[in-house]
């Protein structure tokens, strides 16, 4: 009796391990409107900056700015689960942004939308293998992928909320 309850305890754990693993991004169609994770109040969307100003301001405030709003163009989304997506900047470079503590997802109906984000940012270098593992998340060619041989300074952003706008 013992034992066939340990199987099935271990089966349904694996069932349940396999199926997470198989689970993408959430569905939705981001419409204007939508948020994702903390809600965005129009107070903090009136006061978003653009990422040029984001980038100036983190060059004046020694490398990160904490509660800061951000609007911007979503150019990517993580196809894997929605964790991640990237922002296109003034100069056609990206930024990119995680979802505060893995705590939501974002659809991947997501690209192309404009938002605005809120959180903290900061000027990262990013390692070698983890611009890789990102390019290994959005499908990018292997030889992409293997292109990618220099850690990168770049803008990361943590995301409390996340807001779908015009």
């Amino acid at each position: 009796m013992k034992l066939k309850t340990i199987l099935f305890a271990a089966a349904v754990s694996a069932s349940s391990l396999a199926f997470a693993q198989e689970m993408g991004p959430p569905a939705g169609k981001a419409l204007v409107g939508d948020t994702y994770g903390s809600e965005v109040s129009s107070s903090i969307e009136s006061k978003a900056i653009t990422v040029d100003k984001l980038n100036k301001q983190l060059k004046k405030d020694n490398k990160k700015v904490e509660n800061v709003a951000v609007k911007g163009k979503v150019t990517d989304v993580c196809d894997k689960k929605g964790c991640w997506l990237t922002i296109q900047t003034e100069d056609n470079s990206k930024f990119f942004v995680k979802m505060k503590d893995y705590a939501f997802f974002v659809p991947t109906a997501l690209k192309g939308k404009n938002v605005v984000l809120e959180g903290n940012a900061e000027r990262k270098v990013t390692s070698v293998n983890e611009q890789k593992h990102y390019a290994e998340d959005a499908k990018k060619p292997q030889s992409e992928i293997d292109a990618i041989t220099q850690p990168k300074e770049e803008i990361r952003f943590v995301a409390n909320g996340i807001k779908v706008i015009n």
